[in-house]
């Protein structure tokens, strides 16, 4: 996929690649397929086609000759104007294919097969067409369509200027609300602005709290500061990774009575390094030795929420990070009322923790979101949204 505007000139050497592509796996190989915009008049709902031709007289100059156009526009195309595009582009009219203004994104690819575009790639690849089972797919679309309740989270990160920097996060939120007809609303929280005294005033909107991934210390004391609100008055918190750690400092802080409770990554020399490297790990001098990164099991303990949610004793989550929970602290946060939720199956590793008495604080070390997709929702996310809807609802 070459994004920009052909003639761009980044984009130049890329599209010589792929013209020298054919030569190399041969024609019956390789489909182009070109995406173009097909504007209107302002003030009228007359289409052009002019900026299509052009774009692709300017590609075929590079060598290339589309296969398949797809019209990108706001109104139907009419016929006449299909064949014309085909016509002064070199295709049939059959490879100019529709593709309309959405209620939803994910309406696109239904309305892009519908319009035929299985069908052309399935010819110019000479592939055998085969019926797919929309069924989930469709029945996901009616849920975003007929979702009527909203629910504001708050997204509580340091790289908040760059949304897309939460991108997994954000889109797995949507897809949580998504069994509970729940449109969810992503109110997004510096958390080097939180401060004890305006806490409240900064989430007062929210009917749930997310505190997503991250490396570094700085705007931590914002985040444990946004946790303890959560606990302390029962909003609905998630913790992912850093953000799950940050929730173990909180309650080592406010509840276990380790005031200097900290993370070793934000203070090496910490009086109590709740967070810390595994003691294996700690001579390993590159950064990327420690990383814990990839696919592991996690054993959940019965009688936990979590346990509840996947309904099941072992469950496979993809991990990236560093610092784990320091097992020194186990018993002493234990007693304290936090619940070792989840750990690894050696027992070694804590891998989700969770405040019984609280509606919904859970924090997790790994990153659910990675696993989460539209038509299958995680159930955490899922959970969570539903734990922010019922909370909104009790105000």
């Amino acid at each position: 996929e070459i994004g920009g505007t052909v003639g761009d000139i980044e984009s130049t050497p890329f599209l010589e690649a792929i013209r020298q592509v054919v030569t190399e796996v041969g024609r019956e190989n390789v489909i182009y397929i070109h995406v173009t915009l097909v504007p209107t008049v302002p003030g009228s709902t007359e289409l052009k086609s002019k900026p299509t031709q052009h774009s692709v007289k300017e590609l075929l100059s590079l060598g290339i000759q589309p296969n398949v156009i797809v019209c990108r526009s706001d109104y139907p195309l009419p016929d006449d104007m299909v064949n014309k595009i085909a016509l002064f582009c070199n295709i049939r009219p059959q490879d100019v294919i529709q593709n309309l203004t959405a209620g939803t994104l994910y309406e696109v690819p239904m309305m892009l097969e519908k319009n035929g575009l299985v069908k052309s790639v399935c010819h110019h690849l000479h592939l055998e067409e085969r019926e797919p089972d929309h069924i989930q797919w469709l029945q996901m679309i009616d849920q975003v369509k007929s979702a009527n309740k909203e629910v504001t989270i708050g997204l509580v990160g340091k790289y908040v200027e760059l949304p897309d920097a939460y991108i997994s996060v954000a889109e797995s939120l949507y897809h949580g609300g998504l069994p509970h007809s729940t449109k969810v609303k992503i109110e997004y929280i510096q958390s080097e602005d939180i401060t004890e005294d305006n806490c409240a005033d900064l989430l007062k909107n929210c009917d749930g709290i997310l505190v997503p991934g991250g490396f570094g210390d700085r705007g931590i004391e914002g985040k444990i500061t946004a946790i303890r609100y959560c606990r302390e008055n029962n909003l609905p918190f998630f913790g992912i990774c850093l953000g799950m750690q940050m929730a173990v400092i909180e309650f080592a802080r406010h509840v276990a009575g380790l005031e200097n409770a900290n993370s070793a990554e934000f203070l090496e020399d910490a009086e109590d390094p709740v967070i810390d490297i595994m003691d294996d790990q700690k001579d390993i001098t590159k950064k990327g030795g420690t990383m814990r990164l990839g696919l592991y099991p996690c054993k959940l303990r019965p009688d936990t929420k979590c346990r509840n949610l996947y309904g099941e004793e072992v469950i496979y989550e993809r991990h990236r990070h560093r610092y784990e929970f320091n097992n020194a602290y186990r018993a002493k946060l234990e007693e304290a009322g936090l619940t070792l939720a989840g750990v690894s199956p050696n027992e070694k590793l804590v891998e989700i923790v969770e405040v019984k008495e609280h509606p919904w604080f859970v924090g997790v070390q790994f990153h659910p979101e990675f696993k989460s997709r539209p038509n299958r929702p995680h159930p955490l996310f899922v959970d969570f949204v539903g734990a922010a809807l019922q909370h909104k609802e009790n105000q």
